[in-house]
């Protein structure tokens, strides 16, 4: 994927993200995608989805964390 089809879809999930869930989604975002995102400048991902760029760290959460968890 490149760097605008991974902030269109980031995008996509946090500005639906229900309440209370933003983090979570940002988080599984970086799950699911983690192998995509290797690479990349999350700060420019952020940015391209119109969201704060501080997001990137929680963005790099969810990427360590795929390594050990299995989506449903």
């Amino acid at each position: 994927m490149t760097a605008e089809q991974l902030s269109n879809e980031f995008s996509k999930r946090y500005h639906s993200a229900e309440a209370g869930m933003t983090v979570v989604t940002i988080h599984l975002f970086g799950i699911e995608f983690a192998r995509e995102l290797q690479g990349q400048n999350l700060k420019e991902i952020c940015a391209g989805a119109d969201v704060p760029v501080s997001y990137g760290t929680e963005i790099r959460k969810g990427m360590r964390l795929a390594e050990f968890v299995k989506l449903k």
